[in-house]
């Protein structure tokens, strides 16, 4: 207990401070003179006679999506053609899917398409009421960026603790047989495979980690869009199989994939305090689980050991 609160503690305070630090810069970018962003949101909101359903579906929907299939189309063709040779010597399971099984694509794509069109669209029906009933989602009125930045640790941790337990949840081996069983047919995953899953697991895993935060904070569309968007993409990358420069590891989920039992979370908090990151800590991947800083690739810097002749 000690050492759960003495982490949870430290990472309060080294938060509190980054976040006042980030807040400051930031701000001087969100809230020019001219108030930039709230006048590009009030001509958007104007262009679209503030019908509140419109707004709604391409701020939580087609804004999301967008930034979904476009970072996953880059993606998918250095899955499918090797190229460019900057994506795919960052490649973390080394010669898997090199190239990608195209039958398997195919059918990654048509189950992600499915998921989104059929079951994470009609869920927004709700969410939109629910917005609504909250009064503050279609204001005319931008949050600051020190109330957005509140409202996505927020996010971060609903969806951390949401996440983890849901996915706990689908590895119990009746629930895993018939559910999460199919979003591991992949064990090397790549980006659009985050959302290629069970439609239950979809609901439970993908989805509603995802739209509980600001279904509780009564969040504006503008930081709805924000956030859905932020989720997808880093979905993506812990997804995408490519440990790239400048972007978020995504050695952690990663491992998860290639050993089915470590590794459930998002950030790896609750993986820590409840033990289930013991052997992932304990490889190579865990040396090469943090941002990429360089050029050259974690699997030259850090390479596996040389596996023993039998």
């Amino acid at each position: 207990m000690k050492i759960t609160a003495f982490v949870l503690a430290s990472g309060l305070l080294v938060f509190t401070a980054l976040a006042n630090s980030v807040s400051w810069c930031v701000q001087n970018i969100w809230d020019p003179p001219g108030h930039f962003w709230q006048t590009t949101w009030l001509k958007f909101y104007y262009l679209f006679d503030g019908k509140e359903w419109t707004i709604f579906l391409l701020g939580a929907a087609l804004v999301p999506s967008l930034a979904f299939w476009c970072f996953n189309g880059i993606l998918m063709v250095a899955d499918v053609t090797g190229k460019p040779a900057f994506i795919t010597r960052y490649r973390i399971q080394l010669g898997k899917n090199d190239p990608v099984d195209t039958k398997k694509l195919r059918q990654a794509i048509y189950i992600a398409l499915c998921n989104q069109f059929f079951i994470s669209l009609p869920m927004l029906v709700p969410m939109f009421y629910i917005m609504k009933w909250w009064g503050n989602t279609f204001s005319k009125e931008l949050p600051t960026f020190y109330w957005f930045l509140v409202e996505l640790s927020i996010f971060t941790l609903i969806e951390e603790i949401l996440f983890y337990y849901t996915h706990r949840l689908v590895h119990l081996p009746l629930l895993y047989k018939h559910i999460h069983k199919k979003h591991h047919e992949w064990t090397a995953p790549i980006g659009v495979v985050s959302v290629y899953a069970h439609p239950v697991e979809h609901i439970l895993s993908n989805t509603l980690p995802v739209m509980t935060g600001p279904m509780i904070m009564g969040s504006h569309i503008v930081s709805i869009a924000a956030w859905f968007s932020i989720a997808l993409l880093t979905t993506s990358i812990s997804h995408c199989g490519y440990h790239l420069p400048f972007l978020p590891s995504p050695e952690f989920h990663d491992f998860h994939h290639l050993k089915f039992n470590q590794c459930y979370g998002v950030l790896g908090v609750l993986d820590y305090l409840h033990g289930t990151d013991t052997v992932f800590r304990q490889t190579k991947a865990f040396e090469r689980h943090r941002v990429l800083l360089s050029l050259t690739p974690l699997s030259e810097s850090i390479p596996d050991a040389p596996r023993r002749a039998e």
